[in-house]
This record gives structure tokens, C-alpha cells and sequence, in this order.
């Protein structure tokens, strides 16, 4: 089939050829792909293209790090900080764009993320911090990414269900981080020092495309064991809302409010802690002389009555209402 190539893609692909710079070659490559016909012609093109740019970004991304050192850190914000892992090309970005008002840059072609994006996604009255970050792949070789991913709360490993390589590109991100010394998802750390097991929400995306029904099912037989799942489309919005709630009972959170003695509640933000706390622990986010002064309390929300008198003990529910006495 003829390739019917376009004045424009000549254009761009004469102004390749005669390009110096790694700056001037990727942007005529991006021009080639964006006005390259899409059709069976051109296919071997396309990847032959995406290849090319997947190669000279790699190139870009590792100059300033060998020259200059350079290390991303990210402090985290929020009621929790998330990783988003993946092959290249999972999504990750699209999902950071929708959930947060971050704004990576998404484009058709592998690698386009070369440094951390954080951005905050809203759930009710409180918000997590996303870390968009580039691929976690043989061809990437950044030890900042793997430092985030070890001091973020827990990762959302994104992949793309409409990948016919959707397997092996999971797995291959999987033994990249083994090779790091981070286990994800459920299972049994390996003996030795410097391994860490990171908590994991898989998020399924691009539900909404021809496949990826079967290709979910087919997920959950494998690693239903090893991760929790939930399936959502970046591209159209499914799911979206469901992730949000999915990232707080993951995280196993509980908010809490609290009110001056003799006051109405006035809800703010709310303090976040994890499931499983008392009330000496929020006592002592609130002020630290609650930690030897506190006497008693009163609690509203998830009392056997409204405004039952708790001790020290009393295990937090999410939502609950405190008047903290002294």
C-alpha cells in the first residue's frame, strides 16, 4: 500500500535529516508523527518513528543527571502521596491530567514523561498527591524514580488494557523494580537488606476500547492474588470517581473533626489519620499537651448516642465528630 505521505511530513522529515541538536531531532520527529497518514501503509513509519523518539528522549533525560547529578525529590502533601507506575505508554499521564489540575504532557509516543509531575486529586473535603513518573523500564535508567516510588505512601501501577502486550509489559515493569528491591503489591519480600514492600492499587485503564473486557478477566486470574483492581478510562472519565474512593479505603484512612467545648461544629479540614487509631492519637495531632492533659471526650458521628464520652482508647471512625476535654 502506497504511503501517500504528506507535503507536511516531507517537510518535517527533510528538516530531520539536516538537524543537529537532540532538541531540534525530537521535535521533527513529533512533527513527522503528528502529520504522518494513519493507515496500514505507514505502520512500520509509525513505529519506526516512535522508536527513534522513545530512543532520543531516553538520550535527553539521562544528559543533565550524568552532568550535573540531577535528582528529583517531591515533598509530599496532602492525606497521602501515590507513585503512578507503568510501561510507557500506559496512560499514566492522562490520568494525572483528569484527576489533578497537573498538566503532563501527553502524546502518543513512549517516554514523553522524563521528570516527576506531582499534582493533587480531590476526594470530598481532603486531597492525595499524585506523582506522575517515567516509565519504569529497561531503557530508563533514573535511580530518582525509584527513590519516589520508595518514599511515596503506596504506587498505583497503571496499565493498559488494550495492550496486546499487556502482559509481558506488566511484568517487565515488575521485575524492573525487583532489580531495584521493591516488591509491589502483596506477596513475599526476598531475605536481604535494602528490599522494600510497597503497597499497590492496579489501575486497569482504558476500559472504554474493544478488548479490554477480556483483557481484565484475564488480570484478575493472574494477579487478583497480588493487587486490588479497579478498571477506568482517562480518556472518557469511567471510573474516575470510583478511583478516588478506591485510593482512601486503600490507603485505610479515617477523617476526623473536631469541636470546641460549647461549640457548634464548624467543619473544616479535617484531620486524616490511619485506620486503626485512637483518640490519644488525634489528642496529640491537636495539640501536644492533650497527650498528658487530655481527661476525656465527646464524640459524635459513630457513638452508640450523639455526644458519647469516650477515654483515651476509643478507636476512631471515619467521619467522626471529637470535643476534646482537658
Amino acid at each position: 500500500m502506497p504511503a501517500n505521505l504528506t507535503p507536511e511530513y516531507l517537510e518535517a522529515e527533510r528538516r530531520f535529516k539536516s538537524a543537529k541538536t537532540t532538541a531540534e531531532k525530537i521535535a521533527t520527529l513529533e512533527e513527522m508523527f503528528a502529520t504522518i497518514p494513519r493507515h496500514k501503509g505507514t505502520e512500520k513509519m509509525q513505529a519506526d518513528i516512535k522508536r527513534r523518539l522513545a530512543k532520543l528522549r531516553n538520550e535527553q533525560s539521562k544528559r543533565p543527571a550524568s552532568r550535573a547529578g540531577l535528582i528529583y525529590k517531591v515533598d509530599k502533601e496532602g492525606a497521602g502521596q501515590l507513585a503512578l507506575i507503568g510501561p510507557p505508554n500506559s496512560g499514566k499521564s492522562a490520568l494525572v491530567r483528569r484527576l489533578t489540575h497537573a498538566t503532563p504532557e501527553v502524546a502518543d509516543y513512549p517516554f514523553t514523561t522524563r521528570g516527576p509531575h506531582p499534582g493533587m486529586m480531590a476526594f470530598e473535603d481532603i486531597q492525595f498527591q499524585l506523582v506522575d513518573l517515567p516509565p519504569v523500564h529497561p531503557e530508563v535508567h533514573e535511580s530518582w524514580v525509584y527513590q519516589i516510588i520508595r518514599n511515596a505512601d503506596a504506587a498505583l501501577a497503571v496499565v493498559d488494557l488494550s495492550d496486546p502486550d499487556l502482559l509481558e509489559d506488566l511484568e517487565t515493569t515488575l521485575a524492573e523494580l525487583v532489580k531495584a528491591k521493591v516488591l509491589l503489591g502483596r506477596g513475599t519480600t526476598p531475605e536481604g537488606p535494602g528490599w522494600l514492600a510497597k503497597k499497590a492499587l492496579l489501575v486497569a485503564n482504558k476500559r472504554d476500547l474493544h478488548g479490554a473486557a477480556e483483557s481484565l478477566e484475564i488480570l484478575r486470574d493472574l494477579y487478583g492474588s497480588r493487587f486490588e483492581m479497579i478498571a477506568v478510562s482517562a480518556e472518557m472519565g469511567d471510573g474516575l470517581d470510583e478511583l478516588r474512593r478506591a485510593v482512601f479505603d486503600f490507603l485505610e484512612l479515617v477523617r476526623v473533626y473536631t469541636k470546641a467545648p460549647g461549640h457548634k461544629l464548624e467543619k473544616t479540614a479535617p484531620y486524616v489519620l490511619r485506620r486503626g487509631s485512637h483518640l490519644i492519637d488525634l489528642a496529640a495531632l491537636v495539640h501536644h499537651d492533650f497527650i498528658t492533659q487530655l481527661k476525656y471526650a465527646r464524640v459524635w458521628g459513630h457513638g452508640k448516642f450523639e455526644g458519647q464520652m469516650v477515654n483515651r482508647d476509643y478507636l476512631l471512625a471515619d467521619k467522626d465528630i471529637v470535643e476534646l476535654h482537658r
